[in-house]
């Protein structure tokens, strides 16, 4: 893939990313691209599918922040990516 190809991935959003990955799932169990086209597919959808995997660790991690007090009350803890 081209380095334009993985800035364009960069830029989706989780949902668009999902969205377009369902859409070449379905043309890959169809079974009837192309085997140059199949490929070319295969390696978008993984692209989009580590894409996916990063959104979904990003978010899980803001989640993480939220913590309970003693009380049991949910708090809002500063991201810290590091």
């Amino acid at each position: 893939m081209t380095e334009k190809t993985t800035k364009t991935v960069a830029n989706l959003s989780f949902e668009q990313a999902m969205q377009e990955l369902e859409i070449l799932v379905r043309r890959l169990e169809e079974g009837r691209l192309p085997l140059e086209e199949a490929m070319q597919a295969y390696e978008r959808g993984t692209l989009l599918k580590n894409h996916c995997e990063t959104k979904l660790q990003a978010a899980k991690l803001r989640v993480d922040q939220v913590i309970l007090s003693g009380t049991g009350e949910p708090s809002l803890a500063p991201f810290d990516a590091e």
